[in-house]
């Protein structure tokens, strides 16, 4: 077995994984190649994370086929989006070589060390590349695997020779019950992945068990502010070993966040801890992100690392890809791209947007994400798109679901127009580019929003913005 790999999964020597170019598989593949394994594996398309991971020596292969699978690997890798019927898992299955899922991977890989495990509905990736970021100003040198590639240092994963690893722990699939984090971190609990949860019921319990999971006299992180936190806190108060601190602008919290002030694309937030107060500057403009913030904050001081050491260290935090991610100007026009698809995320950034925007416009080029999201929180979904002064809505990406009848964005575009929102609907992309960037005049920001690929469209309304199609 190569030096460094876990030794709680003896076949991840020369593992292959199936869609390697996922955010969360490709930053596992990254670690193990780069503490020595032979890693392989394939995705649908060409891609700039197929580009990295080829840069550090992994086989990638575009499409998938059975003879993509080498019969000497030593295990396949898949995440919850990998149908049965795929060939390479089928051929694994005739071969007899071990399926591993892909937090059964990541579980491996922190093992022995101090790991961080970050969970939420919204604001994991954030959260997680904040604590990465910050710990390696602070010449921790951590491990990481988070869902999207940091500006800083430019990677969603890396093999640190620190002892601390951090991790967004994904409670889409119930996977991150496989973590025995030393700190845990919850920012909001709230009903998603419909697919999977029927009720908040079954969301409450689910992270129950992960806050259960956490190693005797370990921390708790959790949000004072959002409700299913809050309610979450209650149920398990009574763990055993287990310290809970709390954050967030509630009075009774353990880490208050006295004041956030915006200054622009950046904030400057305020905690009282200890009696005394903190005062450092966030380089994402909005309340969620200061919170999230605060939360990192929290996390570190949970590792004992001096408070007013992490806070000089969160200004190097720039941001993560996708969140709100400044793409480019053109004509006068800033075109930024945003991950949100649950209508929470959509209002946070939508808010921070309006702060940071003073007097411009906000134009959404909006994809909802998911039939099943969609059948849901479609109406959720409309009304934060009011708070645009003008909405482009194209059809539903469907990612890993097949369609089902009757759900279209037409139940968000109804919703919208009913909460007083100017909004259009558009089918075809290439319309959609010139329709959004038909809109803008100087000063404007538009938004590209949703979880699918509509981040490409990015560059297309920047060249659309540039020189109109005649």
């Amino acid at each position: 077995m190569a030096p460094g790999l876990p030794h709680s999964i003896a076949d991840m020597e020369r593992p292959h994984f199936i869609g390697i170019g996922g955010a969360g598989m490709s930053g596992i593949a990254k670690i193990l190649a780069q503490r020595g394994s032979e890693v392989a594996g394939s995705d649908a398309r060409e891609s700039a994370t197929a580009d990295a991971l080829r840069a550090l020596g992994v086989t990638v292969h575009i499409g998938h086929d059975a003879g993509h699978l080498a019969s000497d690997a030593t295990c396949v890798v898949v995440s919850s989006a990998i149908r049965a019927d795929n060939p390479e898992l089928a051929r694994a299955t005739e071969l007899g070589i071990p399926v591993v899922h892909r937090s059964d991977a990541l579980a491996a890989l922190m093992a022995g060390l101090r790991p961080i495990a970050v969970a939420g509905t919204h604001g994991k990736t954030t959260t997680t590349s904040m604590l990465a970021v910050t710990l390696a100003t602070l010449g921790l040198d951590p491990s990481y695997a988070i869902g999207g590639d940091l500006d800083v240092p430019g990677s969603n994963a890396l093999h640190g020779a620190g002892d601390i690893f951090v991790a967004e722990a994904d409670e889409s699939d119930r996977s991150f019950h496989k973590y025995a984090p030393e700190v845990a971190v919850v920012l909001n609990v709230e009903l998603d992945h419909h697919a999977n949860y029927a009720s908040m019921d079954e969301i409450y319990e689910s992270f129950e068990i992960f806050a259960g999971k956490v190693v005797p006299g370990g921390t708790l992180v959790v949000s004072a502010d959002q409700p299913g936190a809050v309610e979450l806190t209650k149920r398990i108060r009574d763990l055993g070993g287990l310290k809970v601190v709390t954050y967030g602008e509630s009075e009774d919290a353990d880490l208050r966040i006295h004041k956030i002030t915006a200054r622009g694309l950046t904030s400057e937030v305020t905690v009282l801890l200890d009696g005394k107060l903190l005062t450092f500057t966030v380089s994402v403009p909005g309340r969620h992100y200061a919170s999230n913030a605060v939360a990192a904050l929290a996390a570190g001081i949970a590792l004992g690392i001096p408070s007013r050491n992490l806070a000089g260290a969160l200004k190097s935090y720039t941001g993560v890809k996708r969140r709100l991610q400044l793409k480019g100007e053109a004509a006068g026009v800033q075109v930024i791209d945003s991950y949100a698809h649950h209508p929470t995320e959509m209002t946070a950034d939508l808010e921070a947007m309006r702060s940071a925007a003073g007097d411009a416009r906000i134009l959404v080029l909006f994809q909802p994400h998911l039939f099943s999201r969609t059948q849901e929180l479609g109406t959720e979904m409309g009304q934060a798109l009011a708070l645009a002064d003008s909405s482009v809505v194209l059809d539903i990406y469907p990612a890993r679901e097949d369609p089902i009848p009757g759900i279209t964005s037409d139940l968000i575009i109804d919703a919208a127009r009913a909460a007083g929102a100017e909004v259009t609907a558009a089918s075809d992309k290439a319309a959609a580019v010139r329709l959004i960037a038909g809109m803008a005049k100087p000063g404007d920001l538009v938004l590209t929003m949703g979880a699918g690929d509509v981040t490409d469209l990015g560059p297309q309304i920047l060249a659309e913005l540039t020189e109109p199609a005649k």
